[in-house]
Formats: C-alpha cells, structure tokens, sequence
C-alpha cells in the first residue's frame, strides 16, 4: 500500500463548499492556504486591509499571481476609490479565477465591475445589507453574476438582527430563492467566527437546511467540519448510486411520478460525490 499523500482534489467552483477568505496582507500564508483542504481560496482586499495599505495589498496579490498562483480576490465596493483600481489591475491577469464584489446593493454594480474587467471573470456579488438582500433577485439575475455569497456580519450590524437561525433564516432564504430563480447554484453562506467545531457544525448544517450550498470561512482549522456538512453523506451516496443502477436496468423505464424527481436527487447526489471524493456506505 502506497504512503504517498493523497492529492488535493481540485473542486470547481460551481459547486464548491469551503471559501477560504485571507487578508491580501497576509502573504507568508498564500502558499499554504491554497494548499490547504479549502475548495477555493479568496484574497481579501478590503476588510482584511488597511485603507493606507489597498495599493500594496494588491501589489502583492498581483506578484504572487505572476509567480504562479491562482485564487478569487474579494475586491472593494463599487461605492469606494479603491473599486476602479482594483478592477483594473487585476483584469485579464492570469491566476485571477474571479472576484467577489464586497457589499453588492444594485445589479449594476456587479455588470460594471464584470465589464470593467473584461466580460469573461465571474463575479460574486457579496450581500451585506438590508436594500441588498431586497434586490437579490435583481442582483442575482445581472451579468457576469457566478453565485451570490451572504456578508452576514455586515447584514446583522446594518439591521440589527441576532446572529440566532430564525433571525437570520429570512435573508439566507431570500438568498436561496434568488439563486434559483437566476438559475444559479445555491448561495454561498457567511462565516462561522467561532472556531468551536461543534458550533460550526450546527452553523453549516442550518445554512444547508435553508439551500445554502457553500460557506466562507477565516480558519483553515474550520475546513474539515465545513466541507463534511456540505457534502452528501455517505449513506446518501450509496442510496443515490443503487437507485441509479436500478433504474439503468430496468431500461430508465419510469414507472410512477415520484421517479424522475427522485432520478434527478441520486444524479445530483451522485455528480457532488464524485467531484467531492466520497465514497458511498450502504447499510
């Protein structure tokens, strides 16, 4: 049996569960954090910045791209100063795998950003208040748009709201309904602060109960309760393979109304494992 360890699976986007959020400033960590068990990492170039150091932190983003790397870059509001430089700097640059766009209120915030950087990088609007999450449907449906991520934090401090889950199961749910009527993948959700394993797993699991299909977080020690919560479990996977095998053999014959939708659950279920790297458990 080999000791070599096992490689990182490469997760895409479209349905990845752990974004790793890193301050630009934070250099000596890059390397590590992208090799980290994070399916996507994003450098911070604005709450995790000084405003006297906006210029530098993207320097450095920008040099350790031409030297090979690749992540998201969450960039400043299109309200700041700091907006135009940041799209203009990072557009058409390689290792750039797209952008989140801090504190999204309006869809047109997030086709000019997507314009501005050249029509072809995803952008995800990050949903921090109140007039955001009432035009998520708006937002989620303008151009350029990848997925909608949830600035819970930001959200709660601008309504007042608790951190609680029926306090906050509106603006997540809002969330979820955008999303799908855009036709995108679920929301990604706002980080767990706590780095309590089990709060964190009480945490995701909530966000997935409401359709939340990924989540930020600020601690690489977070990354294995997140992507568990938002993996499909094991026993799930082997439901999802066997009623698949079935339905192969038995010609895909649908044989009452309750066939096709379940069909649709084992494919998806199944596609999430693999990319995922889950092995199935049967009982």
């Amino acid at each position: 049996m080999s000791n070599s360890p096992k490689q990182k699976l490469e997760v895409p986007p479209e349905i990845s569960r752990s974004w790793l959020l890193l301050s630009a400033r934070s250099t000596d960590k890059f390397d590590s954090a992208r090799a980290s068990r994070t399916d996507q990492l994003i450098l911070d170039l604005e709450d995790g910045v000084d405003p006297n150091y906006k210029n530098e932190a993207r320097e450095d983003v920008l040099e350790w791209f031409a030297g090979g790397g690749s992540a998201w870059v969450r960039i400043n509001p299109r309200s700041t100063e700091f907006w135009a430089g940041d799209v203009d700097d990072l557009a058409g640059v390689k290792g750039l795998q797209g952008v989140m766009l801090a504190k999204t209120e309006f869809p047109e915030e997030v086709s000019e950003t997507f314009d501005r950087l050249g029509g072809n990088t995803p952008v995800i609007p990050l949903i921090e208040s109140a007039l955001g999450i009432e035009s998520a449907v708006a937002i989620a449906q303008a151009k350029g748009v990848f997925r909608l991520a949830f600035g819970s934090g930001d959200y709660r401090r601008d309504t007042g709201t608790e951190a609680s889950d029926l306090a906050m199961a509106y603006p997540r749910s809002r969330l979820t309904t955008a999303s799908a009527i855009a036709g995108l993948t679920g929301p990604i959700d706002g980080p767990t602060v706590s780095k309590s394993h089990p709060v964190i797993r009480d945490q995701s699991e909530t966000a997935v109960s409401l359709g939340l299909t990924g989540k930020l977080c600020l601690d690489v020690n977070q990354l294995p309760v997140i992507n568990e919560c938002l993996s499909p479990p094991p026993a799930d996977v082997g439901w999802a393979r066997d009623f698949i095998a079935e339905f192969d053999a038995r010609g895909r014959i649908v044989r009452d109304g309750s066939d096709l939708p379940r069909l649709k659950r084992a494919e998806r279920i199944d596609h999430l494992a693999r990319a995922f790297g889950i092995e199935p458990v049967r009982y």
